[in-house]
């Protein structure tokens, strides 16, 4: 599984650095990469090609809506 990155930076470049949100960004990131690592292996067991799989789930997070735009 791929590692949480070591600096989750803000709009302006500087690093979060409260330990409590630095907690909930490592277990999210955790917590997605081990749904997107099932459903991957899934749709690659059901059959689903592996680059159209890898394609499908970047256009998903491409899709992702801020909460900030509304």
């Amino acid at each position: 599984m791929i590692a949480a990155p070591k600096i989750w930076p803000q709009p302006d470049g500087a690093p979060v650095s409260c330990r409590e949100k630095l907690k909930t960004l490592a277990e999210n990131h955790a917590e997605l990469a081990q749904v997107a690592q099932d459903a991957f292996e899934d749709a690659i067991l059901m059959g689903v090609d592996e680059a159209a799989m890898r394609a499908i789930l970047s256009d998903l997070i491409q899709g992702l809506r801020s909460p900030k735009r509304g």
